[in-house]
């Protein structure tokens, strides 16, 4: 028997798609999910079966060598971008860029870079910086987490 259809929710016949709904506004508090979204994208988005570590694109793109390095600076610097969107003050932004460049400098030697990216989670340290900023200069982004 074929399902009915229901003109007032045409919806109920078809499949949602699951997954991240990141809004692509520019007022604060879009800014702040997005930012979110890729800082957990990058530091929290997979867990080490065993020893329930989390890690995140950074530390498996900094596998591969040299290019890997480049595309997680990259990805990283976007969170930079979003800052300046923001209007922080330069002293933030250059503190952020040296997060940025510091992890990727670890992440070009072999081995040492690896596992800094499970201890120096530069995306992790701006997050909390634009979080500050927001917390301070637009309280009505604030999040409350229960």
């Amino acid at each position: 028997m074929p399902p009915t259809t229901n003109p007032q929710r045409p919806s109920a016949q078809r499949p949602q798609a699951m997954g991240l709904s990141v809004p692509t506004g520019s007022d604060p508090a879009s800014v702040r999910a997005r930012v979110e979204a890729m800082e957990m994208l990058l530091e929290r988005s997979l867990r080490i079966p065993g020893v329930n570590i989390p890690i995140g694109l950074d530390a498996l793109l900094g596998l591969v060598p040299v290019l890997g390095d480049v595309i997680a600076a990259g990805l990283g610097a976007y969170i930079v971008w979003e800052a300046r969107n923001l209007g922080m003050s330069k002293w933030h932004l250059t503190r952020m860029s040296a997060n940025v460049a510091f992890d990727a400098a670890l992440g070009f030697v072999p081995l040492i870079g690896d596992a800094a990216d499970f201890v120096f989670r530069s995306n992790s340290r701006n997050l909390k910086i634009i979080k500050k900023h927001l917390d301070k200069h637009h309280p009505e982004t604030r999040v409350i987490e229960g």
